[in-house]
């Protein structure tokens, strides 16, 4: 651990050699980024995401350094196989033992350009509805009390959603606002390549739409409805606010799929049909060949379904669909009012370890950190925050339909696309 003089002396050093090499370099200074993180190991979103800052990333066709040096980290957890500290001896920058300290270079006031909060993996409780209570509002609130006692604030980025509980993310996006910095947040998701390459129609009217995803509870649910939400914003009237939301698990998720409608208690056929076409994972029989799967397959196959019906203000209807073993990869459908067919789409993730879905992600924390700006609309992590917790909520108890009347989040999204092309 780096000790408070040897990091001033060494800010001392910096400071004389780049002074001089100022003159004969007309290059600006690079701004400066604090990590604050859970864990920073092999495979954790410290690993593929902060790192963007230290070694760059590529981006059409080119690699691209981002304008900024990592100057202090926090790690919350240092488990056996922690890389902070080896990336700490690597790059220079110091670990340490608090937010505050982090965030203030080991000085007494703030001392850096950008806090980039990561809130993912590590040993953390959950509570009664099996969510991780992972810090991401804690490391928020550390950094933010040190912007009003400091009285300067730098603009944040908060990897996924924003908190396990609603009060505490409302909270948050309230005090971006009170002390006016640059609020970013959200998942690789909206930002990666789709095929085809499409977006919802600006100002299209919007009847029903459906996610087919993989993962689990409390996490990749996050990003499926994240794949809603980038989809559902652009329609017409902009966002409305949710009002209710039911989650289904087991073999509820059956008796709504036979269902054959929304109004039954399942979902459009044809949006299903339309994800199936779309994945690049579907599942099969040992020896078989991408054949269509028939219903008595689905079931056989997928171990554990969850759904989430989800009712907006105005009338729209989704389905967010987690079905391990039949899809491994996120895909889109959505009934739009005078088009025969569905419109949809793959949301398309590369392979890891590289996972170039994240390094778009950082893109857009880099211009959050640039502009002051958040490209994509805060409220929409917020809204997608909530529809996790009043998900995981509905299926903690007995699977009924919550009424909503605290997801009432309004806003327009930009008209312009801001997912990957080229």
């Amino acid at each position: 651990m780096h000790t408070r003089r040897q990091f001033l002396g060494a800010m001392g050093a910096g400071l004389s050699l780049g002074s001089l090499s100022f003159a004969a370099d007309p290059t600006p200074a690079k701004k400066r980024l604090a990590v604050v993180t859970t864990e920073w190991r092999n495979r954790s979103h410290a690993w593929h995401m902060a790192e963007r800052f230290l070694v760059g990333y590529p981006t059409q066709g080119k690699w691209h350094h981002p304008p900024f040096d990592v100057v202090a980290a926090y790690v919350d957890q240092q488990p056996e196989n922690d890389l902070s500290r080896l990336r700490s001896k690597e790059f220079g920058f110091p670990i340490y033992p608090t937010v505050a300290e982090a965030i203030r270079c080991g000085g007494d006031t703030l001392a850096v350009d950008a806090v980039l909060i990561i809130g993912e993996h590590g040993n953390y409780p959950d509570n009664e509805y099996g969510q991780k209570k992972y810090p991401r509002y804690e490391f928020f609130k550390q950094v933010t009390d040190v912007f009003r006692r400091d009285g300067r604030t730098t603009p944040v980025f908060n990897d996924k959603h924003l908190s396990w509980k609603w009060d505490w993310a409302k909270e948050m996006v309230d005090i971006s606002r009170e002390l006016n910095f640059g609020f970013a947040a959200g998942s690789s998701l909206p930002g990666t390549w789709r095929m085809p390459s499409i977006d919802m129609p600006y100002e299209a009217e919007v009847e029903e739409i459906l996610c087919l995803a993989i993962g689990g509870l409390d996490s990749y649910d996050f990003h499926a409805l994240e794949v809603i939400q980038c989809m559902a914003e652009r329609r017409r009237g902009g966002e409305t606010g949710v009002v209710a939301v039911q989650g289904l698990r087991g073999d509820a998720v059956w008796q709504a799929m036979a269902a054959g409608n929304w109004q039954g208690g399942g979902w459009d056929p044809a949006l299903f049909e339309a994800c199936l076409c779309r994945t690049q994972t579907l599942g099969q029989p040992e020896t078989f060949s991408h054949r269509h799967p028939t219903p008595e397959q689905i079931r056989e196959w997928v171990k554990d379904p969850i759904a989430y019906r989800i009712e907006y203000a105005d009338g729209l209807k989704a389905t967010m669909l987690l079905m391990n073993g039949l899809v491994g990869d996120f895909t889109f459908a959505a009934r739009i009012k005078g088009r025969a067919e569905p419109l949809s789409t793959l949301f398309y993730l590369p392979q890891t370890p590289n996972v170039t879905y994240s390094a778009e992600l950082m893109a857009k924390a880099e211009a959050t950190f640039l502009t002051g700006k958040a490209p994509c609309p805060i409220e929409r992590t917020l809204l997608t925050t909530g529809l996790v917790e009043a998900g995981v909520r509905s299926i903690g108890t007995g699977q009924k339909r919550l009424e909503t009347p605290h997801l009432a989040v309004r806003y327009q999204a930009p008209r312009e696309s801001l997912f990957l092309r080229s």
